[in-house]
């Protein structure tokens, strides 16, 4: 298939130009004045930006949490994500049984995806528990499974202590591959959870309040002093919700420390007072971190616009407000933790950053696709406009307005944390690997015909960005 669009503003991590855009067998083969080839299709982008698509390297599909099930799988999940300009995911694996292997794992979600997945795709490995098995397994994961980045957890059932932190690091940098971590004080969360409990301080306010934000920042400071112990091994700092956690990030950074940090969303456009939303309304925005107080908007926004927050995922993971989220009315700690993303982060980001100068347009693609394919070992396959890059792509009509809404979106919902939402740029279509699969808002690809992405090792050190 030989396509050819034409008339449009190109836009990559480096510049901006205008010209056409010519793919053929799904590759990117030639960009700038492509008069004269043979070509199958021919889209006119004129008024559009065609940008590379979209690279979200936090979601948790199909995720068994407890007795609750997040509502979209590998399918939906990935039209939402696709309709969103989204077109590569690497989705977190939920934690299996105890003392389970890191293959059983890596089957597990290949079940889940293979099949279904309607973009491409690859997975974390998930760390449980910490012992020579594991350790020596990792190898083979990385050699075999093309898996180059494996998450930890400072809280929650499976949580890893300082020194098996500190091995995982080791072995992951030796072995070339990223640590990427959940940081949370563990001890703290526990202590103000059983006081507000304690006390009969049960709404979603109190969700907020139990996890303060001296237990993140604590934490990250904590994890990289471990990375740099452990020999620089590169660390991944998942969902920064503080400014003081990223002030510990942008410090470290200056001191040429292996880090990189990564913010969402509902970060930069909630606050911590949505959990007092009427009628248990507080419930949809009980997610891990919280929320936090709104004077962290703005000096996130500067910690993006500086480079000390890389990239910006979504940490998808939705569970319907009229269903699961109930379980939580009466008691905040019985509440799954998670809320829908995957399809808003690129509207969101383009509307509310790059049409209000927050960003620039390359700012732009390097948080939502550059960076993160850049970490995660999928570039320069994915990521950018390039010669020889997979034809990925999402054109932005910048005059479109939209309002956001669960009805709107695709994702498997029943509520948008961004209700109501007026924004201006939309994504009008999306390819996947030169083919059309999402236009003005409708999914037009096929179920499955998203492809496993086998990672490279990623030595990743400051100079990755240069």
């Amino acid at each position: 298939m030989k396509v050819l669009i034409k008339n449009g503003t190109i836009v990559t991590s480096k510049r901006v130009v205008q010209g056409d855009l010519y793919m053929s067998e799904g590759i990117i083969q030639m960009i700038g004045n492509c008069e004269g080839l043979v070509t199958d299709e021919v889209i006119d982008a004129s008024g559009l930006y065609i940008l590379p698509g979209g690279v979200d390297v936090h979601t948790h599909l199909n995720l068994h949490q407890g007795n609750y099930v997040a509502t979209d799988d590998f399918y939906t999940g990935t039209v939402a994500a696709a309709c969103g300009g989204t077109t590569s995911i690497v989705d977190h694996m939920e934690f299996g049984p105890a003392g389970c292997s890191l293959k059983n794992r890596v089957d597990v979600y290949h079940g889940y995806a293979d099949g279904k997945a309607v973009i491409d795709y690859s997975f974390h490995g998930v760390i449980q528990h910490v012992n020579e098995a594991i350790l020596d397994e990792m190898a083979s994961i990385i050699e075999n499974e093309g898996i180059t980045s494996f998450k930890i957890y400072l809280t929650y059932d499976y949580k890893l202590d300082d020194e098996a932190a500190l091995r995982v690091m080791k072995r992951l940098g030796d072995l070339g591959a990223v640590t990427a971590i959940h940081c949370e004080n563990d001890g703290i969360l526990s202590f103000f959870k059983k006081h507000y409990l304690e006390h009969n301080q049960k709404s979603p306010i109190f969700h907020a309040l139990s996890r303060p934000e001296e237990a993140e920042a604590e934490a990250v400071g904590r994890m990289i002093t471990l990375s740099e112990i452990a020999g620089d091994a590169p660390i991944y700092i998942v969902h920064v919700s503080t400014a003081k956690a990223a002030k510990i990030i942008a410090e470290a950074k200056q001191n040429k420390r292996n880090v990189h940090g990564e913010t969402c969303p509902q970060y930069l456009f909630l606050d911590q007072e949505r959990y007092r939303e009427p009628d248990n309304g507080g419930l949809k925005y009980i997610m891990s971190p919280p929320l936090r107080k709104k004077s962290n908007q703005d000096l996130l926004w500067n910690y993006i616009s500086e480079g000390t927050l890389d990239v910006i995922g979504t940490d998808h993971c939705p569970f319907n407000f009229q269903g699961d989220k109930q379980a939580g009315r009466d008691d905040f700690s019985k509440c799954p933790n998670g809320a829908p993303g995957i399809e808003t982060r690129i509207p969101l980001l383009f509307s509310e950053g790059v049409m209000k100068k927050r960003i620039s347009l390359q700012d732009f693609v390097k948080i939502i696709s550059t960076n993160p394919a850049k970490l995660m070992g999928l570039y320069p396959k994915k990521g950018d406009i390039t010669v020889g890059a997979d034809a990925d792509l999402v054109l932005i009509d910048p005059k479109k307005k939209v309002t956001l809404s669960s009805d709107f979106l695709h994702e498997h919902v029943d509520y948008t944390c961004y209700e109501g939402f007026e924004l201006q740029g939309y994504p009008v279509m999306t390819l996947s690997r030169g083919e059309v699969i999402c236009k003005d808002g409708a999914f037009i690809g096929n179920k499955g015909r998203g492809q496993f992405l086998k990672r490279k090792k990623v030595n990743v050190g400051v100079q990755i960005w240069n």
